[in-house]
Order: structure tokens, then sequence, then C-alpha cells
């Protein structure tokens, strides 16, 4: 799953890359029309246009950067799981507790509900990632 997760990461991170976060915006708002017509008081739906209409207003750049370096990391760790190749665990460990300090730090500056999203997602593949570590050296 970690590699389809990170293929996934990894295509958005470049849709956000080439139609910046205003182009994704646009997407989801093209994408969750239809749901509209069907169920115009969806939660969910509404819920995930204004994540997406703060999205729009965020960075850019850290979108990008933190999409790509997921997908890639999870594709690599994927990869190297299935050749049996540990090294990857204590790598991935280190780049997403950076990922962490850097988002609480952010934090501490400004609020942001998809930081702190994305923190709490960082922390639990960051805790995913250590107990795989600990079970494959207890192997």
């Amino acid at each position: 799953m970690k590699g389809v997760d990170g293929l996934v990461e990894t295509v958005a991170g470049a849709f956000v890359g080439i139609a910046g976060t205003q182009g994704l915006y646009a997407f989801i708002i093209r994408i969750t029309a239809p749901e509209l017509d069907y169920h115009p008081g969806s939660h969910v739906i509404q819920l995930i246009r204004r994540g997406a209409s703060g999205l729009a207003h965020s960075s850019h750049r850290f979108v990008v950067v933190w999409l790509l370096v997921h997908g890639i990391l999870k594709l690599v760790l994927a990869v190297e799981l299935l050749r049996g190749k540990s090294w990857i665990f204590p790598f991935a460990c280190a780049i997403l507790a950076g990922f962490v300090a850097y988002m609480t730090y952010r934090l501490a500056h400004h609020w942001s509900s998809w930081m702190f999203a994305f923190a709490l997602f960082d922390v639990m593949t960051l805790a995913l990632v250590a107990n795989e570590w600990r079970a494959h050296r207890a192997r």
C-alpha cells in the first residue's frame, strides 16, 4: 500500500507543481460539483471545498515539496522493503521527523488546519515506519 500512496502523492505533487494551488482548488471544485447536484447539503463535500480553498492560499512550494518528498520516500520504502533491505528505515524516520519538526515550528507561528493535518499524518506515518523497523529487526 505504501507504493500506491507514494505514487498518488508523487502525481499530486507534480500536479500542484504544474497547476499551482489555485489549479488544485479549481480541480476540486470541478470534481465535487456533480456530487453537490445530487446532495446539495453534503457536509463532506463542503468540508473538502473549504479545505481546498484554504490550501489555495497556502505556500505552493511547501505543498509541492511535501507531496513529492512523501511520494518518493514511500515509493523507495516500498521498493526497498520488497528487496529485503532495511537501510531505508532510519532514513525515512529522519526525513519524517524533520517534516514534523518543521511543521511544528510553522504551526507555532501561524495556525493552519492543513499544516496540522499534514503534521498528524506525518506523526502517524513515522510511528508506522518505526514499528515496521522494529518488527523487521526482530525477524
